[in-house]
């Protein structure tokens, strides 16, 4: 009997409603909140806390998602995200201050914790194993959409129409809500996890999700670092709007497209050229950087970087569920995420004080290094027999 489409398994058609309008937020205010504090009198320093706060609350509480999960059930913990991640939106309209802001950031960063373990947990628990890297695309494709359209758009649809509107468009998170509560009961109805025969208990279950995790970690430092500084690489607006637009649309189109092919040969198999993509990918653009208009150059670094990125963020995730006991999918979720904010953030503070120090070309090399260390983690590890 035919299967049918992973985007039409029961959850999947709200489990891609919720992030898309969760993420519509997101992607939204990721500019316009820093901006707004500018226009309130903060320096650099304090807008870059904006996102710098906003992550900090994000990694913080993807800690505990896992243990709230299991105390009082999917429903109200995706609630009770998403209306924390979008009613602070429409206050920023009460000061432009920084402390407010940064308050708002707190409690937002909060709402994106739940978000981003939850959703990316429920993949796990709506489709079968056999399945999961496309399932894992699908869902990357929901996340990918608003940024891809939304987060380049905001600056623009501030300008033109005003923050407030900004503001307002920004509250969808709690239109997410919607598609939550039938996700929520339809997770909190399936049979719980057995604990299985042998299965090791505290840390040591957990170790197999440090390669996978290290892994993501390596392709998002790089992601961050070219996401953040690009407009400062001396090329035109046009070129460094094409070379992001590169970036998000192939890292969307990667991470759909090779769950098929780890859905047929395995995650943990297809990992390494991806590593080696990178490193190249950010050689090339610094090679680029250095020699001054090879936009060329930068724009075939830039696309190579989107292809890695996007698939190493579905491999990682599918390694890393392989990695533990079903029952344990909603940790593995946590530490995925963790590893991919924190790539994020490292990959803006480092390579940031590294061009400062000694300009971008030997910054971007450096990520470039940190990559390819990376490669022998894509050869760590098997599948746990329990995983399933």
């Amino acid at each position: 009997m035919r299967q049918i489409s992973v985007w039409r398994e029961p959850g999947m058609p709200a489990l891609i409603g919720m992030v898309v309008a969760g993420f519509s937020g997101y992607s939204l205010l990721m500019p316009i909140a820093p901006l707004w504090a500018a226009r309130g009198g903060a320096d650099e320093a304090g807008v870059g806390a904006v996102t710098g706060v906003f992550m900090l609350f994000t990694v913080l509480v993807q800690l505990f998602v896992p243990a709230a999960i299991r105390r009082f059930g999917w429903t109200p913990v995706l609630v009770i995200g998403l209306f924390l991640l979008g009613a602070p939106s429409l206050a920023h309209l009460l000061s432009d201050a920084l402390p407010p802001i940064l308050a708002l950031a707190a409690v937002r960063g909060a709402g994106f914790a739940v978000l981003t373990v939850c959703g990316s947990s429920a993949v796990a628990e709506l489709v079968d194993p056999a399945r999961r890297g496309r399932a894992i695309g699908a869902f990357g494709l929901g996340i990918a959409g608003p940024q891809v359209l939304l987060l380049p758009a905001a600056p623009w649809i501030a300008e033109h129409l005003g923050a407030w509107f900004v503001f307002a468009l920004a509250t969808l998170p709690l239109v997410g809500i919607a598609f939550a509560v039938p996700l929520g009961r339809r997770l909190d109805a399936l049979p719980p996890h057995p604990e299985p025969e042998h299965a090791h208990r505290g840390v040591r279950r957990y170790v197999g999700l440090l390669p996978p995790m290290l892994l993501l970690l390596g392709v998002t430092l790089a992601g961050g670092a070219l996401i953040t500084f690009v407009p400062q690489f001396g090329v035109s607006a046009l070129d460094a709007m094409a070379g992001l637009l590169l970036l998000t649309g192939l890292a969307a189109l990667s991470r759909w497209g090779v769950g098929h092919v780890a859905d047929r040969f395995g995650s943990r198999r297809i990992q390494w050229p991806f590593v080696l993509i990178t490193t190249g990918g950010m050689a090339l653009i610094a090679w680029s950087v250095a020699a001054e208009g090879r936009t060329g150059a930068l724009l075939g670094g830039m696309a190579m970087v989107g292809i890695a990125y996007g698939a190493l963020q579905n491999l990682t995730l599918g390694v890393a569920f392989e990695a533990v006991p079903r029952r344990d999918h909603v940790v593995a979720s946590a530490v995925w995420n963790i590893g991919f904010d924190t790539g994020t953030g490292i990959g803006a503070v480092v390579v940031g004080a590294l061009a400062s120090a000694f300009a971008f070309p030997p910054a971007l090399l450096f990520a470039a290094a940190l990559s390819l260390l990376t490669l022998p983690l894509a050869f760590v590890g098997r599948r746990s027999p329990a995983a399933g």
